[in-house]
């Protein structure tokens, strides 16, 4: 099976402010975005990217999308170069954010979406029976003809999808496209997202996501990016398998006075602590080598005058290997 997408050492560094903007003696800034990225997309596969804010998932989508030149290293989408051939890569691929506002308030949902339809060349009677045809898919079909600044968030973000897909492209960026919204809008698109690779086998899809769950679902396999490095790359299984042989536990106590005396704790390799203000309640979750520590941390939380509400040790999850790679969550 040939590769949809391919990169090799790829990086990009974002320069500071430009001199004459800053006082002479300031030190420019270079901020690493990429830091020599190899990965490889097979054409048919819904590849996964997690990471947290910042970690450089819409920086590489935007280099594969030719919308950003990369400052070292090669990319390659349907098999074209991204610094060489962008514009054989634009005819093949579309992509939709997240809480983008894409469109024209002037015009109606249909409108807008043939509209962009026209940038692609797509004979309009063609375009206009796709349209429709997803229109209905994504129950948008009552709101066909509603001025688009009328839209709510889900509304507008599932005509966003069909902007997306009515282009019928070969490989599709979707850059968190379920972020906001409610839980129906969030599944009616991961539910076409689904349905879409698998009617279309040799289309691709590159999907980032915040939800873990998510990417658990839908992805085939899944990269965990931070500090604009790949830390792993494998099939959700396999990831969750990292961790099987580490304990991971739950625990709920009330509020503690410092959730930081854990890192002195021997067999403790990574933990998260979450605030619940509305219960005045913390949150913990670890990651221990085995057992040995449990002890530790319940007398720890006892020493702070504290009590356990609950404990709860749990099957891995791609929580998890997450925090165990990155050493935070996504929250």
């Amino acid at each position: 099976m040939k590769d949809a997408i391919r990169t090799k050492e790829l990086t990009r560094v974002f320069g500071g402010k430009k001199r004459r903007l800053r006082p002479r003696d300031a030190p420019e800034k270079r901020v690493i975005a990429l830091d020599r990225v190899d990965t490889q997309v097979a054409e048919g596969e819904l590849f996964g990217l997690l990471g947290p804010n910042g970690a450089g998932k819409t920086t590489l989508i935007k280099i594969l999308a030719t919308l950003l030149l990369p400052t070292s290293g090669s990319a390659t989408v349907a098999g074209y170069d991204v610094a060489k051939d962008p514009y054989p890569i634009r005819q093949r691929i579309n992509m939709v954010s997240g809480g983008e506002t894409s469109g024209y308030g002037l015009l109606t949902t249909r409108e807008n979406i043939w509209m962009f339809s026209q940038f692609y060349g797509i004979p309009s009677k063609v375009a206009k029976a796709e349209i429709d045809r997803l229109l209905k898919e994504f129950e948008l079909w009552e709101r066909r003809d509603a001025k688009v600044r009328t839209l709510s968030t889900g509304e507008r973000q599932k005509m966003n999808m069909v902007r997306g897909f009515v282009t019928d492209p070969d490989i599709i960026f979707l850059d968190e496209p379920t972020l906001g919204l409610d839980v129906s809008a969030a599944r009616a698109i991961r539910q076409f997202i689904r349905g879409w690779i698998q009617e279309n086998h040799a289309k691709t899809v590159l999907l980032t996501t915040h939800y873990m769950m998510e990417a658990d679902e839908l992805c085939d396999r899944i990269a965990i990016i931070d500090n604009g490095r790949i830390l792993a790359c494998d099939t959700p299984e396999r990831l969750k398998g990292m961790v099987k042989r580490e304990v991971t536990v739950k625990l709920e106590t009330d509020r503690l006075k410092d959730p930081k005396a854990f890192d002195v704790i021997e067999g403790v390799q990574n933990y998260v602590v979450k605030e619940e203000a509305q219960t005045n309640r913390t949150s913990l979750t670890f990651i221990l080598e085995d057992d040995a520590p449990i002890g530790d941390i319940m007398s720890e939380v006892l020493n702070q005058g504290s009590k356990v509400q609950s404990m709860e040790k749990i099957d891995p999850t791609l929580e998890e290997v997450f925090i165990s790679l990155v050493g935070k969550g996504l929250d």
